[in-house]
């Protein structure tokens, strides 16, 4: 095995390969990257056995064959080389001989046959999309994941495909976001899949080219997306997401208006002063205007009124401010609309019309 090949070419695939691979590893060659070259191509592989990421790179020079080698440590070879450097690779015996201008490396090898299959049942659903319309869904739904919750199906995200929509879902049981989708072309099915937390946020990494087409193929129990070069391969959480809808079908009071920026800036600014553990603000909500106050252990107070759009019933509710924050930061319109349950157990936040994005945050006992 031999080839020839441009730091920038490798350098990239490799950096998006690398972060797969676990650092601490009980099974030595999983910290390796496993590279096959045949018909003028370099595979590069990398997988902790529930996430693979496969990168195909066109090569010109080059002899066939396949090997193991440290990921991590040809990563910091290749990063390291100057800018546009050329590195040649030779398997000599059980190691990899790695030459770039005047510069000489030697890396222990492990054998590509002892390089563990990532098993894969038949993927009978797929569907296409752009990296960018994905990334949106993604990037709104992420952070409200939970993380290393005993209710595994938690730690992760829903993805909901029905006909020509689709919906991704996020909770960590305190909060949960939505967000719902036009596909290009209808896909002529519905299905439910759970994708785990890793693999979710190694994916929102992948999507860097908003134009690129993403091919998306999964069954019940994987998932394989095909960006550019790059095929991301996952194992899905073999669960069922809890029902949400029920969350919808209450009473609420009226919606109250309230420009974005201004109810961003003074939760952050009451925030300060909130119970650091808990980071727990009061809303005193009264027609035209909005108290939110806040106190900690340590008997500081802070306070700041806000004017509103509301007519209705005076409340009083107290939430997470992060949890609020990270809400409204995530609207794309300046008004934000808060819709309150009328038994408290829940505030929805939107923006005004039909949008394609709700956040539900549940209050707290202070």
């Amino acid at each position: 095995m031999k080839f020839i090949i441009n730091r920038e070419e490798i350098l990239s695939p490799l950096q998006q390969i690398v972060s797969v691979i676990e650092k601490r590893q009980t099974i030595p060659i999983l910290s390796n990257v496993l590279m096959v070259i045949e018909e003028d191509q370099l595979i590069l592989t990398g997988t902790d056995l529930e996430i693979q990421i496969i990168a195909k790179i066109n090569i010109a020079t080059a002899t066939p064959g396949t090997i193991t080698v440290p990921a991590r440590k040809f990563l910091d070879i290749c990063r390291l080389l100057p800018s546009g450097a050329e590195i040649k690779c030779e398997l000599q015996g059980d190691k990899v001989k790695i030459a770039s201008s005047r510069s000489r490396f030697s890396l222990s090898c492990l054998p590509a046959d002892n390089y563990p299959e990532f098993a894969e049942s038949e993927l009978e659903n797929h569907l296409f999309m752009t990296a960018g319309k994905f990334k949106k869904a993604l990037d709104k739904t992420v952070f409200c994941m939970a993380n290393q919750d005993v209710r595994y199906y938690l730690n992760g995200l829903l993805f909901h495909v029905f006909n020509s929509k689709f919906k991704l879902v996020a909770s960590d049981g305190h909060r949960l976001s939505i967000y719902e989708d036009n596909l290009d072309q209808a896909t002529g099915f519905e299905a439910r899949i759970i994708l785990p937390r890793k693999g979710v946020l190694e994916l929102s990494r992948l999507l860097d080219d908003p134009e690129a087409e993403l091919k998306i193929e999964f069954s019940t129990n994987n998932i394989r997306i095909f960006i550019k070069n790059l095929i991301f391969s996952a194992k899905l959480v073999d669960s069922k997401y809890p029902d949400f809808s029920k969350v919808f079908q209450q009473a609420f009071f009226n919606q109250i208006h309230i420009q974005k920026q201004v109810l961003k800036d003074a939760l952050t600014r009451v925030a300060i002063l909130s119970n650091e553990k808990f980071k727990g603000v009061t809303f005193d909500i009264t027609p035209d205007k909005l108290k939110i106050s806040t106190h900690n252990p340590e008997h500081d107070e802070a306070e700041e009124e806000l004017i509103i759009e509301y007519t209705g019933e005076p409340l009083t509710i107290a939430f997470n401010a992060q949890y609020l924050l990270d809400a409204v930061s995530n609207l794309d319109s300046e008004l934000a609309v808060l819709t309150i349950a009328s038994n408290a157990s829940s505030c929805f936040i939107d923006e005004p019309g039909d949008c394609g994005y709700k956040f539900i945050v549940m209050p707290m006992r202070l």
